[in-house]
């Protein structure tokens, strides 16, 4: 019994000097993938952020919502549909999506961490985050293709953040934007909490992935790449290594330390409390992308 607690006195001890160096720092927290359809694993999540909160850091969360968008197009009748891993949406879409995200899984994360006595504040992106419509040109075809309101940022307004932070709240952010008509965009939610982090100046931004971070080999955990250097980040790229939905995380990573920010994360959601893992202790679970 003594021994245990004894045990437990020496992780708090590992955490001090980690708590005192970032206390009052920003940190932006992306979360998605399966893990939004995993109730403990989101309470474990928000745990983190309720204890980061606590001891003095300031999270930022952004947060994804796709699966729930899926269900939610299908028992209305519509049929997702995705063009190079992004969804295409529509008019019909748009409203599901806006729907979901400002008023289903936002309220949602936004009540668990009320449930952990944390004042959480909910924010709709098309609130602070202003964008243009997204295009691409076929590069074999040179044909226009166009996702419809999906949306590239342009510039994001923090300074309803910086007041909630200050009054020891966690912003809760929806990756969604607004033109400047007002049409309502879906962004990808990477992307965003990138943005939200240069714009914030934030010292560090953290994505919560389906995987323990970048690996050699995604089939060997042994081939954790624990801190990856920019200069490194092409060259992973053409060898295939850095791919399909971890290309937006790590690009966006990219993105946000030549703007400032210090260092990114890449740990696996859905291992218990990896968030204060990754942060508190001298050796970390995931991958860190550095200048």
């Amino acid at each position: 019994m003594i021994q245990q607690a004894i045990e437990k006195a020496s992780v708090l001890i590992e955490a001090l000097p980690y708590i005192q160096r970032f206390r009052e720092d920003l940190v932006v927290v992306k979360v998605g993938g399966s893990i939004m359809d995993d109730e403990q694993g989101l309470q474990n999540i928000l745990k983190d952020l309720a204890f980061m909160e606590c001891v003095g850091l300031r999270p930022v969360l952004v947060h994804g919502g796709g699966k729930s968008i899926s269900a939610a197009m299908t028992s209305q009748g519509l049929k997702p549909h995705f063009l190079n891993g992004m969804r295409v949406t529509d008019a019909d879409t748009i409203r599901v999506v806006e729907q979901v995200l400002n008023h289903e899984v936002n309220t949602h994360l936004c009540d668990i961490l009320s449930g952990f006595e944390t004042k959480a504040v909910p924010v709709h992106g098309q609130d602070i985050i202003r964008c243009q419509r997204h295009t691409e040109t076929d590069e074999e075809t040179g044909d226009v293709l166009d996702w419809g309101f999906v949306g590239d940022i342009t510039s994001v307004d923090v300074s309803s953040l910086r007041t909630a932070v200050s009054e020891n709240a966690v912003p809760v952010i929806t990756p969604l934007g607004s033109d400047a008509d007002g049409q309502v965009y879906n962004i990808n939610a990477d992307v965003a909490a990138a943005a939200v982090a240069r714009h914030l100046k934030a010292r560090k931004l953290v994505f919560l992935t389906d995987v323990p971070g970048l690996m050699h080999d995604p089939e060997d955990k042994e081939t954790l790449i624990s801190t990856l250097k920019q200069a490194e980040v092409d060259r992973l790229i053409e060898r295939g290594i850095i791919a399909g939905g971890m290309l937006p995380k790590v690009r966006s990573a990219i993105d946000a330390i030549q703007a400032g920010v210090k260092k990114t994360h890449i740990i696996d959601a859905a291992m218990p409390h990896s968030l204060l893992l990754e942060l508190f202790t001298d050796k970390g679970i995931g991958t860190e992308i550095v200048a």
